[in-house]
């Protein structure tokens, strides 16, 4: 492996600059977390370099105490926005880490805790959220459920109905609630997966929840474009996140996760925040509707 980067536009083999598979058994229970990984995922805490390209901006992003979530949240801090991220639990080793990490770097951050598969907390969310702040320009849905059964006769109806919820419903409530306080130039980022247009076997409830975003960013996107509010999403593929060992793979596929990418690697959270900076600054101005894929060589049509 080549040394880590020192910042995201180091030039360097993309094939060799992370961590490759086989990596070591690794199972966690619950949600995950991300200091009970071997390696541990770089999210750009020592390396990404921001330019103020969203200075005044204020941002809240659900599922951002970890992987891409957090990734993003560090990226939006160093651009110079303000930022709100939400976890399921505000005491997890995770939450407490993201939120030092970044008022530590000067940022103004805030952490709410609680469950976006609740319609009430959604809008207690963006409620807070946009009071903490001072107002609310992006919004991006991160969080997720993925959990890996191997028959449709596994998958329970609370598993189906909770993996809805928390995927799709989320999104709606936390768009509902947020679009009335957004201005002309607002941004709304989804976070959908390489799984709406190549879905696995072993993740059909979870591929079928990020199918639904895709079709809901492009609906949205026309609704609200006469409010000059911007829709789009992010597709990621293998990504190295406490997602993956918290059961949503199984630890032999952890093993050797991202091993089928053209890079022959899983992605880091650090190497997909560059998009949502993109999609949430004017740099995208010509773009709603649109999903970019960050996929690892496999293009989503």
């Amino acid at each position: 492996m080549d040394k880590k980067p020192d910042n995201q536009f180091e030039a360097r083999d993309s094939r060799y600059s992370y961590p490759r598979p086989p990596f070591p058994s690794q199972p966690q229970d619950g949600n995950g977390l991300t200091t009970k990984m071997t390696p541990k995922p770089d999210h750009g805490e020592a390396s990404y370099v921001g330019f103020g390209r969203m200075k005044g901006r204020r941002a809240l992003i659900t599922g951002g105490d970890s992987g891409i979530g957090r990734a993003v949240a560090i990226a939006f801090a160093r651009e110079g926005a303000s930022v709100v991220f939400n976890c399921l639990h505000d005491d997890s080793t995770d939450a407490k880490d993201t939120l030092a990490l970044l008022q530590k770097g000067g940022a103004k951050a805030w952490l709410i805790g609680g469950d976006v598969a609740d319609e009430d907390f959604c809008k207690r969310l963006v409620a807070e959220a946009s009071d903490a702040m001072g107002g609310l320009d992006i919004l991006v849905n991160n969080a997720g459920m993925q959990v890996t059964q191997a028959s449709i006769a596994d998958i329970s109806t609370e598993q189906f109905d909770q993996t809805f919820r928390t995927n799709v419903y989320a999104c709606f409530w936390m768009c509902k609630a947020a679009l009335p306080l957004m201005q002309p130039g607002a941004a709304i980022i989804n976070v959908t997966s390489v799984q709406a247009f190549e879905p696995s076997e072993h993740l059909l409830d979870y591929a079928t929840t990020k199918f639904a975003l895709r079709g809901f960013t492009r609906a949205l996107a026309k609704q609200v474009v006469d409010q000059g509010i911007r829709v789009n999403a992010v597709a990621p593929g293998p990504f190295w996140t406490a997602l993956q060992p918290s059961g949503g793979q199984t630890d032999e596929k952890v093993r050797h996760f991202g091993e089928t990418s053209l890079f022959g690697r899983p992605g880091q959270p650090a190497e997909i925040a560059p998009a949502f900076v993109f999609l949430a600054t004017q740099e995208s101005g010509y773009m709603t509707g649109e999903t970019i894929g960050v996929t690892g060589g496999h293009p989503i049509a």
